[in-house]
């Protein structure tokens, strides 16, 4: 089919390409009135919009808690002038 051999590189970036940006249908058995009590109380149109927001804010919740877990782990500098910091050229 290709002139190229099979298995070279730019093959398997278009794979991966097409792969990372493909939306797959997928069959779940939800709770038909959670669902609907979420998309009401979210004002989306679709349950796939409802589903998409709960998981997007379920990730950033998991993500919040991974922040707050955090906090007490490191070292406190009190030397550190984090306002200088602010004031800092960028390079």
């Amino acid at each position: 089919m290709w002139d190229r051999p099979s298995g070279c590189l730019c093959e398997l970036a278009l794979h991966n390409e097409m792969c990372s940006n493909l939306h797959m249908g997928t069959n779940l058995a939800l709770d038909d009135g959670l669902i609907e009590e979420a998309r009401r109380a979210g004002g989306h149109k679709t349950k796939r919009e409802a589903v998409t927001s709960a998981l997007e804010e379920y990730i950033r919740r998991r993500k919040q808690l991974r922040i707050l877990d955090a906090f007490g782990t490191f070292d406190f500098d009190p030397a550190y002038d984090y306002k200088a910091e602010r004031h800092r050229g960028r390079t």
